[in-house]
């Protein structure tokens, strides 16, 4: 069986998937134990280097999420695109509230822009684990 057939299951749920949502939900525990380092030296400067690693490995495993997410064929892209969207919301309007506080505790530099990028990839990392967990279960478009 090819990745380009539509495999013969009876439903969603029988269909066999990439780990996209563990792959996602671990670039999302990297990050979260990289920002509570970060929060926990603010405003000290922290040590960037295991920060950086965490956060490198958050990109990488969000990357690999995503590049298989959009490898998938007969696949509920509507429903994903819905959930994603509205999920992305709420969590970019977290990042940005969590954001402020570490600009107000005066995290400068390149701590910032480490606290930064994992925060993007926690906002992206929560909405592509629940768009994909939905429409995985839904019928494909």
């Amino acid at each position: 069986m090819t990745v380009d057939t539509p495999a013969p299951y009876s439903n969603a749920v029988d269909r066999p998937f990439p780990p996209i949502a563990w792959l996602s939900s671990a670039a999302l525990g990297l990050v979260i134990v990289g920002g509570i380092l970060m929060a926990s030296y603010a405003p000290r400067l922290a040590p960037l280097g295991i920060a950086e690693g965490l956060l490198v490995g958050g990109l990488v495993l969000l990357g690999a999420a995503t590049v298989l997410l959009y490898r998938l064929r007969d696949f509920a892209w509507r429903t994903f695109t819905t959930v994603f969207k509205w999920a992305l919301v709420a969590y970019v309007i977290t990042a940005g509230m969590i954001e402020f506080a570490f600009v107000r505790d005066h995290t400068r530099g390149t701590s910032l822009v480490v606290v930064t990028l994992m925060l993007v990839v926690f906002a992206l990392s929560v909405p592509l684990t629940i768009g994909f967990t939905v429409a995985r279960f839904a019928q494909p478009d």
